[in-house]
């Protein structure tokens, strides 16, 4: 018999394996965190995601494989380490569908025995303006193990659970020491600009800092483009996981929205995040960002994209690096550019979109790196770019 749990109710756990899968009407992420005693991760590595699907003793299984058709997460409580009080299993919305919750329609999460049977379920309801959840605990009480349905909203997304319990999402570099200033660099010409080209001739292959305006002559403007963002790893490299993200400045150079894996969509639902591998074009975009960019706020001026690796990995491990700008209505390519440098850096700033005084949008290729696992601490180089 399936027993059912309401919001806060807890029941011991059916057996040392379950399998806890989210199902709901709207697209959804499930992620787990391996927690302490004092309510921390022991470490970053301990976010269990799609782009980290492993972890001691926890297993990120995807829809594709999932049970049910729905992600999912798999816990094993005998690797479990013992200095991990809980699993503590998400969900955030995906970016693709609705911005809240209380709009993404039903939503529950059934939990599966060793033998694939059902044996909890809960319907996680009464959501409003959360965009990101705890769904449920895994938890120790002595000697044995326990559920427990908790149902806890966000509304910063994942990245609001994320800090919550301990991950880094932050990424501040530690402060440099002190140093005397260097001398004053000789002066260097100016390099002459012939200014930006346009889209009159087709598609563009754009070399560092070149620019293209957004524009063809006698054209309708462009409203809906996408970002594509691609990489692969290094000749006898390891997999490489990056995450591309856009960070979004006004007038003044202050950053007002950024979209990126634990906050997939911003701008009012104008930008947003595809998650990975889902487009498959030309030779394959590794992720994707949508901009409408007749809906982003007036207050927004410039879009810097970036590429970061949220698990330390450096672009010396990364071979084919590109960026390239979509027509969001026909998927026609119209701008590339391709990355060759590799430096020993965790983050790059792949290209910058600036409005225009007539409204129109120009993209400039950057190719320009710094350190830094997240959007969020590329956020001061990405200023400097502007």
């Amino acid at each position: 018999m399936v027993q059912e749990l309401s919001r806060g109710a807890n029941c011991p756990l059916p057996s040392p394996v379950v399998t806890l899968s989210v199902a709901c009407a709207s697209p959804v992420d499930v992620s787990a965190l391996l927690v302490a005693e004092d309510g921390k991760v022991r470490s970053d590595a301990d976010l269990v995601f799609y782009n980290a699907p492993t972890g001691p003793g926890v297993t990120y299984l995807p829809a594709a494989t999932g049970p049910r058709g729905v992600d999912a997460v798999r816990v094993d409580t005998a690797a479990v380490p013992a200095d991990v009080a809980k699993v503590v299993v998400t969900a955030s919305l995906d970016g693709s569908g609705p911005a809240t919750f209380s709009q993404a329609g039903s939503m529950v999460v059934t939990v599966l025995d060793a033998g694939g049977a059902d044996a909890v379920v809960f319907p996680l309801t009464g959501l409003t303006s959360e965009q990101a959840l705890v769904c449920a605990e895994v938890y120790r009480r002595g000697d044995q193990w326990k559920l427990r349905a908790v149902g806890q909203g966000y509304d910063d997304g994942l990245a609001g659970i994320a800090t919550e319990f301990g991950v880094d999402v932050d990424d501040a570099p530690p402060p440099a020491a002190a140093a005397p200033p260097p001398p004053p660099p000789a002066p260097v010409p100016a390099p002459v600009s012939s200014g930006p080209i346009n889209l009159d001739k087709g598609r563009v292959s754009l070399t560092k800092r070149q620019t293209v305006s957004l524009v063809t002559t006698g054209a309708p403007r462009l409203t809906l483009v996408s970002m594509g963002l691609g990489w692969d790893p290094a000749k006898r490299g390891r997999s490489v996981v990056l995450d591309a993200s856009v960070i979004a400045f006004d007038a003044r150079g202050k950053d007002v929205d950024k979209v990126w894996f634990m906050s997939k969509q911003g701008c009012g639902g104008a930008v947003r995040h595809s998650g990975d591998n889902l487009t498959g074009k030309g030779d394959g975009d590794d992720e994707v960002i949508t901009v409408d960019l007749s809906r982003l706020p007036a207050a927004v001026t410039a879009l810097v994209f970036t590429v970061n690796s949220f698990s330390g990995q450096t672009f010396r491990d990364v071979a084919s690096s590109y960026c390239r700008l979509l027509d969001g209505v026909g998927g026609a390519e119209l701008v590339r550019f391709d990355l060759t440098d590799a430096p020993k850096a965790t983050g790059a700033l792949m290209c910058k979109l600036v409005r225009q005084p007539d409204d129109t949008w120009h993209m400039t290729a950057l190719g320009e790196f710094a350190d830094g696992k997240t959007v969020r601490a590329m956020v001061g180089p990405a200023r400097a770019a502007l």
